[in-house]
C-alpha cells in the first residue's frame, strides 16, 4: 500500500524577507477595497492584479525567458499566503497564475508559451477554467462538449458551468471530447485555449446565495479554435487536467478563505473578554490551521521538485474545506454577535458571508466524495 508524503518544511530567511516585503506593499497600496470579505481570492480587481505584476509577483516561479521571476514555489507560497491573509482581491489573475500558466509550461507549445505567458505576467491576460458542465456534477469524465476537427482547427459545441470570472477573462482552457466515447471514459479528451471574445460564445452570469455574480454558464455554438491552440496532443486532456488539479487543490486558498472571520473573532474576544470554552475553540482551529499550512507547504516543495503530488493535494483540499466549513458554526457559538449581511463591515458581515459561502467550498475543485475516491485509489485501497 502506498503512503502519503508530507515532509516538514521550514521557510528560510529569504522567504521571510519576502513576507515582510509583501506586508509593506499592502500597507503602501492603501486600504484594500472590501478587505473584510470571505473568500477574497474570488474578488476580481484587475487594477490590483496589475499592481502585483509591477512588483514581479505574477509568474514568480516561471522561467525568466518568458518574463517570469524564476523563484521558488515556497517564495510564491509566502507571497500568496500574505495576500490571502490580508483579504487582497486577487481573483482577476488567480487562475492564470495558479494553474493555466504552469499547465502551458508543462504541456504547451513554444508558441503558446511565448504568446501567453508574458501577457499573464504583465497582468494583461486572465484565464478561466473550462472543465465543469451542466448535468455532470463532479463526474468530469462525463462531459459532453465536443470539438470536431475541421480544416485549420476545431469547432466547439456544448456548454460549461461554474466558470469563475469568465465574463472579464480573456481566455479559457477548455476540456472537450475530441473522439467518440469508449469504455475508457478518460480517453478521447483534449484541451483547447479558447478566446472568450470569439464569435459563437454566450456567457451568462449565475448569482449565488451571497448575491455575487462571479460564476457563469458558457455556451459554444460552432466556436472555431485554430490548430495552434490545442494543448499538447489530441487525447491527452485527462492527464493534463489531473496535473492541473494538483496546482488547484493544494494551495493556502483551500484553508484561508475564511481566515478573515477567525482573525476578527480573536480581536473581538480579546476586546470583550474570552471564556475558557472560547479559548479551547480558538486553540483547536488555530492548531488545525497550522497543520494544514504545513501540509500545503509540503506540497509546494514537492511541486518545486517537479513532482505531481495528486494524493497529497487532494488531502489538503478535503481537510482544508472541512476546516473552512466548520469554522463559521464554531465562531458563531463563542462570540456575542449575530450574522448581518446588511452590515458594511465587521464580524457580523463576515459571519454572514461565511455562512452563505461556505457550503460551496467543498464543491469547487472537486467534491469531498470525488477527492476521497482519488485518495483511496492513489493509496491502493480500491
Amino acid at each position: 500500500m502506498k503512503t502519503l508524503n508530507f515532509k516538514p518544511v521550514i521557510t528560510s530567511e529569504k522567504e521571510n524577507n519576502l513576507r515582510q516585503e509583501v506586508r509593506d506593499f499592502l500597507k503602501e497600496h492603501g486600504k484594500i477595497k472590501d478587505a473584510e470579505v470571505i473568500d477574497s481570492w474570488s474578488v476580481c480587481d484587475p487594477e490590483f492584479s496589475r499592481a502585483l505584476a509591477q512588483k514581479g509577483w505574477l509568474g514568480m516561479t516561471w522561467p525568466a525567458e518568458y518574463g517570469g521571476g524564476n523563484q521558488s514555489y515556497l517564495e510564491r507560497y509566502v507571497m500568496i499566503e500574505e495576500l490571502l491573509a490580508a483579504g487582497a482581491p486577487v481573483g482577476a489573475h488567480w487562475v492564470a497564475d495558479r494553474q493555466s500558466g504552469p499547465l502551458l509550461l508543462r504541456f504547451g507549445t513554444d508558441e503558446q508559451r511565448t504568446h501567453f505567458l508574458p501577457k499573464i505576467i504583465a497582468g494583461e491576460c486572465f484565464f478561466a477554467i473550462g472543465m465543469s458542465e451542466p448535468n455532470s456534477g463532479s463526474d468530469l469524465a462525463s462531459i459532453k462538449t465536443r470539438a470536431e476537427k475541421v480544416d485549420g482547427g476545431w469547432l466547439i459545441n456544448g456548454s460549461k458551468i461554474w466558470t469563475s470570472w469568465a465574463h472579464v477573462c480573456h481566455q479559457m482552457i477548455t476540456l472537450c471530447r475530441t473522439a467518440p466515447e469508449t469504455k475508457d471514459r478518460h480517453a478521447g479528451l483534449s484541451q483547447l485555449i479558447v478566446d472568450l471574445k470569439q464569435t459563437g460564445i454566450t456567457i451568462r452570469p449565475i448569482e449565488n446565495l451571497a448575491g455575487d455574480k462571479h460564476f457563469n454558464e458558457i455556451f459554444f455554438d460552432d466556436v472555431f479554435v485554430p490548430d495552434n491552440r490545442l494543448i499538447g496532443s489530441v487525447g491527452e486532456g485527462w492527464s493534463q487536467v489531473m496535473a492541473e488539479l494538483a496546482f488547484e487543490r493544494s494551495g493556502p486558498e483551500r484553508f484561508l478563505s475564511s481566515y478573515q472571520l477567525l482573525e476578527a473573532a480573536i480581536k473581538q474576544l480579546r476586546k470583550n473578554g474570552i471564556t475558557h470554552h472560547a479559548k479551547m475553540v480558538i486553540g483547536e482551529y488555530t492548531a488545525r490551521l497550522m497543520v494544514l499550512r504545513q501540509m500545503s507547504l509540503s506540497v509546494a516543495k514537492q511541486l518545486q521538485e517537479g513532482k505531481l503530488p495528486v494524493n497529497e493535494a487532494s488531502v489538503v483540499k478535503d481537510l482544508g474545506t472541512s476546516f473552512e466549513q466548520d469554522l463559521p458554526d464554531a465562531i458563531r457559538l463563542i462570540i456575542n454577535s449575530e450574522p448581518r449581511p446588511s452590515e458594511g463591515e465587521g464580524i457580523e458581515r463576515l459571519l454572514s458571508d461565511a455562512i452563505l459561502k461556505s457550503p460551496a467550498f467543498s464543491l469547487r475543485g472537486g467534491t469531498r466524495e470525488i477527492l476521497r475516491g482519488i485518495i483511496a485509489r492513489g493509496l491502493g485501497l480500491r
